[in-house]
């Protein structure tokens, strides 16, 4: 650590943090989000391989079908665009983007060869509006890996990183854990996918992370905190 990272509060490096290359990260991450949602329901809508239905689980009866975990599932969209605004660089930022959309795609490829699906449920939807307008937007197809799973554990990672690089309190570390596991937790609570899916997604996110982060240390990014005028 610097002697400004050990003088400044971490809220305060963080507030520095998400200052910086503001339109770069707003517009970024939009565009992003965008182009995966096209590439995600083109393969969705149009399979090119006979798709597959992913069995279920012991894991998947003792977890029950919870309409109270839509708000979590949602989040995800949340969660996943704050690593980016706490990343101070445009080489952080665009060497994270790299690494989020080399993650995706790989996702997207197993999807195209490999069209799964998530059993159907013995539920009546139309009992739970909110769900229904989200099974009515995202169909049960691209089901493994769960790229909801894998973008929600690949976030928290990072976040974990940074926010121990800016000296977070353990509070915040277990507040962003909590965040993460709700997520995916929130993804068999809805139905969107099974226990397998999850896992899958699971060894992605963990992976990518792994490799992305490993590259920072190698190259001594861990525990540098610059200041932000710099």
């Amino acid at each position: 650590m610097n002697e400004y990272s050990q003088q400044t509060p971490w809220y305060r490096q963080a507030a520095a943090a998400i200052s910086r290359h503001v339109y770069l990260k707003s517009i970024g991450t939009t565009l992003f989000i965008s182009l995966f949602f096209g590439a995600y329901f083109y393969l969705l809508k149009v399979p090119s391989y006979p798709t597959t239905v992913m069995p279920i689980t012991l894991l998947d009866h003792l977890i029950g079908f919870q309409p109270l975990a839509l708000p979590m599932y949602i989040s995800l969209w949340v969660y996943v665009s704050l690593p980016p605004t706490l990343l101070s660089t445009r080489r952080e930022l665009y060497g994270y983007g790299m690494v989020m959309a080399v993650t995706c795609l790989a996702g997207l490829i197993v999807f195209y060869f490999w069209p799964t699906a998530v059993p159907a449920a013995n539920i009546d939807w139309a009992q739970y509006p909110g769900v229904d307008f989200l099974k009515s937007l995202d169909a049960s197809g691209n089901a493994c890996p769960s790229l909801h799973v894998t973008a929600a554990v690949f976030s928290g990672i990072w976040l974990h990183h940074l926010l121990r690089r800016f000296g977070a309190p353990l509070w915040i570390l277990i507040f962003n854990g909590a965040w993460c596991i709700g997520i995916v937790y929130s993804t068999l609570a809805t139905r969107q996918h099974v226990a397998v899916d999850v896992l899958a997604g699971l060894v992605l996110g963990v992976l990518a992370a792994y490799l992305s982060l490993r590259h920072r240390v190698d190259a001594g990014v861990t525990g540098k905190i610059h200041h932000p005028s710099i």
